[in-house]
């Protein structure tokens, strides 16, 4: 009896264009983004902030396109891959090709490449740029300002294994005097992250404060701290004068924060906790679960950044390296928010 070998035919032009337009028969969610925001909007921001407008043409290879460099920063965001990972599912993901607009055998930038974009791209470029989108999120009328949630996660770093006098002398904002000695080592260590502890739980890293929209859950703020700074403290800068109402856990309620909320005349949902000696009581108990019920909105934005982006842990040094991924996380996220907001306000 014959039967069919899959694979035993001749690969050719017109069959891998075959098998591209299959696939293309199909939309991803890559597909959706590009039709959904048009990515040239970020060209402006990316070429004044990148320098490429004062730049002079001195021959040789010209870098790549900025915007498409930015769309490929996304899909390693999106995807949670590394440079060299990045390289190489471009080149073999035909979905990674349609939303970059490339064909089989054309140029695709390199690791590093990639890693030079993103040394170039900095921490406040992707904060201009997550301000842009949130421009356009508004124009189209995909968050509202009456109810803003106000909330922390940790981003994890690689742990530092430092001695304790060596701790010490980073958390007094000093370098020790053996790593002045070797600078292979010291572009190893960060200085900048902090250890802390919740829920018996220790961590090492930053912090990620957030306000997002109760009703689209899109974030529309955030901030970014060393993990052991308190949430409260960043609550101030998070906050703008056209917010109505702040939805909080706990760790936001204090004398403090509950006059800033009313010298800036804005509502306060904040959870109420208790103390050794005055714990909850039941009314306040049930207070509390109709808050939460408000507030525990904001978790699923940390679990799609946790389990689907895998941004609660980054591979960098120092504060700034950090904010930018950390930022480029939460841009992300929007844009991925708003694919599914956008067929529900069509």
């Amino acid at each position: 009896m014959r039967f069919r070998r899959p694979g035993s035919g001749q690969q050719d032009l017109l069959s891998q264009l075959d098998h591209a337009r299959k696939l293309a028969a199909e939309p991803t969610g890559l597909d959706k983004l590009n039709a959904v925001i048009d990515f040239e909007i970020f060209r402006p921001t990316l070429i004044e902030a990148l320098g490429y407008k004062d730049r002079v043409d001195r021959g040789g290879n010209a870098p790549f396109d900025p915007v498409f460099m930015f769309k490929v920063v996304v899909l390693q965001k999106y995807f949670s891959l590394s440079e060299e990972q990045t390289e190489f599912q471009i080149r073999d993901r035909f979905s990674f090709m349609r939303f970059l607009r490339l064909s089989p055998g054309d140029a695709v930038p390199d690791k590093n490449t990639v890693w030079d974009f993103k040394e170039l791209l900095g921490s406040e470029t992707v904060g201009l740029l997550f301000r842009q989108l949130d421009g356009v999120l508004g124009s189209r009328g995909l968050h509202g300002k009456e109810c803003v949630i106000v909330d922390a996660s940790f981003v994890e770093v690689p742990r530092q294994r430092n001695t304790r006098g060596e701790n010490q002398t980073i958390k007094e904002g000093r370098t020790p005097e053996d790593w002045k000695d070797q600078p292979a080592k010291l572009r190893q260590k960060d200085t900048d992250a902090r250890w802390t502890k919740k829920n018996h739980q220790v961590r090492y890293g930053y912090k990620n404060h957030i306000k997002c929209d109760a009703r689209s859950k899109l974030i529309r703020r955030y901030r970014v701290s060393p993990a052991n700074l308190h949430d409260s403290q960043t609550f101030g800068e998070l906050l703008e004068p056209d917010d109505h109402t702040v939805w909080a856990d706990s760790a936001y309620r204090s004398k403090e924060s509950l006059k800033l909320l009313r010298s800036r005349k804005l509502k306060a949902r904040v959870c109420q906790k208790g103390s050794r000696n005055a714990p909850l009581t039941t009314r306040q108990k049930r207070e509390n679960r109709k808050k939460s019920s408000i507030r525990s909105r904001v978790e699923h934005i940390f679990g799609v950044q946790t389990y689907q982006m895998k941004s609660h842990r980054i591979r960098t040094i120092g504060i700034l390296r950090a904010a930018r991924e950390i930022g480029l996380g939460n841009l992300v996220y929007n844009l991925l928010r708003m694919v599914h907001l956008t067929p529900q306000t069509a």
